[in-house]
């Protein structure tokens, strides 16, 4: 099935035959679907923290803040386009868009239209309105001018297209999201100033890892290099920002639907990137200690005082205390002497944190339990903030059955589960909470040395999904998702967070949300 000429193709991205037919295997013979045991709930999984212990978690986050140990990790790889595809849709199907057009298909029960309707006419609510106004009259044309006559097109190409400002192809990351204090900020800036508030050490040197594509990457260094004065000098700060792109070698081969690998006109293998399972390369390259991990998107203006800004502190002391009483356990568990008291404390330890062992373990032999508890404790630890459920899309927090019988708990997305079970997917439907997102990652053992995080992963953990290929239909393969089949087998704690720290921006129009607009209407 692989030719001579592969061998280089394959070298050039860093893979090998052995990992090609690996993949290949996948395809042909798929890994089952996880098996849901029930939703963590809380009391069952996820913690609810008290003001008290929210207080101590505080400062001790604070403390590892301080001796720069905290950094913050954004995948930022995203293009807008999904941001505007109700848009791009409604300018495909009319051949020009009017307040005319527009509010006849809404009175038909167009959604589309409604939404459009509702974007154009609040034009002058989101923050990149003033780059479009002047956009539009470097072509002679006002933009208020267009939204009051209810001429649309002008307005959306100049938005959308090249010859304007090319938002439809642009990084999410690079779009200007917010006005506040005087300022257009992008979802990166804001980013930038999170980065500042819990992650900058005694020193002030905040540390920023962002995660983009290779075609984008010049630009986010550009605008990095244009406003890391203002804000150094505003914040008395020095960011230490680093970017990263998806490694050739986390690229997965593409299959027709045969399963016979996808050729171009040239007769090379067809590869695809792998989702954002690819990313756990380059968090582990971090080899980082106190690590925050937030999607681009999931930001808000003027964090400092809110309650999102205690919460990443919250999150952050969980972490750090939990590592804490991990490592001493393990140091206690490895001492000359250590016996049935050190390991019964370290079980029960692994108790309260929700990490459930065999049946058998409480009658093993002594020797049996001490490594099982080290087994347990010398991993990659993780703090997950989950939100209720409020119908918003994505993973959750679930027990998952393994196949030794054992649960543990895991954030599941819906492609993770067989969609054929009735009693499968009523489970995923009972979530009570949902993954925002937003975790922080110890990455460090408890001798102060860098896991190597590809161990914690369960490799079996993929997405085979459908896709096109031009006019064909291929199937691609994702790696475990970075915080789901790629953290499968870390040290996990689900922690309730508040509503107000979820302030994601999946469409255009929910910028015009509270949370996004500035003035005393935004709740924090």
């Amino acid at each position: 099935m692989t030719e001579p000429s592969d061998r280089a193709d394959l070298d050039r991205r860093g893979l090998n035959e052995a990992e090609l037919a690996r993949q290949l295997r996948l395809f042909a013979d798929p890994p089952p679907p996880i098996t849901l045991d029930r939703p963590c709930r809380l009391g069952d999984g996820i913690v609810q923290i008290d003001p008290g212990v929210a207080d101590d978690y505080v400062r001790a986050h604070e403390a590892a803040q301080c001796n720069g140990r905290c950094q913050k990790f954004v995948p930022a790889s995203g293009a807008a386009t999904r941001m505007f595809q109700t848009l791009l849709n409604l300018r495909a199907r009319f051949p020009s868009l009017t307040a005319t057009e527009l509010s006849r298909a809404t009175d038909t029960g167009d959604d589309d239209a409604r939404d459009v309707l509702a974007f154009v006419t609040q034009l002058d609510r989101f923050a990149f309105f003033p780059a479009l106004a002047r956009t539009l009259a470097t072509r002679g044309l006002d933009a208020d001018a267009l939204v009051d006559n209810g001429t649309y097109d002008e307005l959306v190409s100049g938005l959308l297209d090249d010859s304007g400002l090319g938002y439809a192809a642009l990084p999410k990351g690079l779009l200007d999201f917010h006005r506040s204090a005087g300022d257009i900020r992008t979802p990166f800036e804001e980013q930038l100033l999170e980065a500042a508030a819990y992650t900058s050490d005694a020193d002030g040197v905040c540390h920023l890892h962002v995660t983009v594509t290779a075609d984008h990457l010049p630009a986010f260094v550009a605008r990095f290099d244009a406003i890391r004065a203002k804000y150094e000098s505003r914040l008395n700060a020095h960011f230490d920002v680093t970017f990263s792109v998806q490694k050739p070698a986390t690229d997965t081969v593409t299959v027709d639907r045969t399963g016979a690998p996808l050729r171009d006109a040239d007769g090379r293998l067809v590869f695809r990137q792998s989702g954002h399972g690819a990313l756990l390369a380059n968090l582990n390259d971090l080899q980082g200690d106190v690590i925050f991990l937030k999607n681009i998107d999931n930001v808000a203006p003027d964090l400092q005082g809110s309650s999102s800004l205690r919460w990443k502190r919250v999150l952050g002391g969980c972490l750090v205390r939990t590592q804490e009483h991990a490592h001493a356990h393990l140091r206690a568990l490895h001492a000359a002497g250590a016996g049935d008291t050190e390991v019964h404390a370290a079980l029960a330890f692994l108790d309260r944190c929700g990490v459930k062992l065999p049946t058998k373990t409480a009658t093993a032999p002594l020797d049996h339990r001490r490594a099982l508890a080290i087994d347990r404790l010398d991993r990659p630890v993780r703090v997950c903030g989950v939100v209720r459920n409020t119908g918003e899309p994505g993973g959750g927090p679930f027990w998952v059955t393994g196949e030794n019988g054992t649960s543990t708990k895991q954030i599941v997305e819906s492609a993770q589960v067989d969609d054929q079970s009735v009693d499968q997917v009523g489970i995923f439907g009972t979530a009570t909470h949902f993954n925002p997102v937003d975790l922080v990652c110890g990455v460090r053992d408890w001798q102060g040395n860098p896991f190597d995080l590809h161990r914690y992963a369960d490799p079996s953990a993929v997405f085979i999904s459908e896709k096109s290929n031009g006019t064909q239909r291929v199937q691609a393969l994702e790696l475990p998702g970075l915080w789901n089949g790629g953290m499968a087998h870390w040290l996990s704690l689900f922690v309730e967070v508040p509503p107000e720290t979820f302030t994601p921006v999946k469409t255009v129009t929910d910028l015009l949300r509270p949370d996004h607009q500035p003035g005393p209407a935004r709740q924090n």
